[in-house]
């Protein structure tokens, strides 16, 4: 346990602090105001604590301001104003005993911007495998007779192609392709290398880009992590399947001040389940056809 506690300013709180303020022009306040009018004035940790609730319930915001005020290292901006650092002033964090090695948040567009490098180095390595089919076609082909030690390399290169055909001189002389992984590969590559031993992460919505099967192993990954590396875990998610994660403490912040619920009780997922027993008729039948295929 490496955070116990994280007390939020209350409404007294910020209205003191805008008090001793001289505002102007000023019109964002963020995050001023917006877990407070969501009745979230602390959290309680546990090793996976996770945070559910609709679009606009400030899930976001209650990671972002954690993060700040514990210093986590994070690789893509977020959404500030002139007062995200007076906020996180007015904050308390209570560590436990332990320390962690590393504490980093890992959101969304972390997960997005990595896919995008990954793309942009398989665009560069197909125009390189263009470039070695040629090299491969002129060096099999021609005649060439070594004059110095400088054209050693090129005979080397040129005997190369000779020996092999021209899709195993292509895979010896360039690196291999990153895109035959999926997007979803890519994304669960990028938790599992981030995340290391003894440290203290903050993930938000970690679900996006992932299928249901990658999300499940993501969730067999963190409760690993938790359970035999030392990890802690912050979560925003709206995933039946992460939000199963065992002894996870889950707070709703639909309500009004949030409450700490059992994930079968959160309203999103009775909704998926009310969905899902509505055509459980048609899914039934579609399994006993999967099935008579196996």
């Amino acid at each position: 346990m490496y955070l116990k506690e994280f007390h939020f300013p209350d409404r007294d709180q910020e209205f003191t602090f805008f008090l001793n303020q001289k505002m102007t022009c000023y019109t964002d306040f963020y995050p001023f105001q917006v877990l407070s009018s969501a009745g979230l004035a602390e959290l309680a940790f546990e090793p996976v604590t996770i945070l559910c609730g609709g679009n606009g319930c400030g899930k976001t915001t209650a990671l972002n301001v954690i993060a700040e005020a514990l210093g986590a290292r994070r690789d893509s901006p977020y959404n500030r104003s002139s007062f995200f650092a007076d906020y996180v002033k007015l904050c308390q964090a209570v560590r436990g005993e332990d320390e962690w090695r590393e504490c980093r948040i890992i959101t969304s567009d972390d997960v997005f911007d990595y896919m995008l490098d990954l793309r942009c180095i398989n665009q560069g390595i197909d125009t390189e495998r263009e470039k070695r089919f040629e090299q491969y076609l002129e060096l099999k082909y021609s005649r060439f007779q070594l004059r110095s030690l400088d054209d050693y390399e090129h005979l080397k290169a040129n005997n190369l192609a000779k020996r092999k055909t021209m899709s195993r001189f292509t895979q010896e002389s360039l690196m291999d392709n990153a895109v035959e992984r999926s997007n979803g590969e890519s994304a669960y590559m990028y938790f599992t290398e981030k995340i290391r031993e003894n440290g203290l992460y903050i993930l938000d919505e970690p679900e996006n880009s992932l299928s249901p099967r990658r999300q499940q192993e993501l969730v067999s990954f963190i409760e690993d992590s938790a359970r035999f590396f030392g990890c802690q875990f912050i979560i925003s998610t709206h995933s039946p399947f992460v939000l199963a994660l065992r002894g996870a403490r889950i707070y709703d912040l639909d309500d009004n001040p949030p409450r700490v619920k059992p994930w079968t009780a959160l309203a999103h997922v009775q909704e998926y389940y009310r969905f899902f027993k509505e055509h459980e008729t048609e899914l039934a039948r579609e399994e006993g056809r999967l099935r008579d295929r196996e």
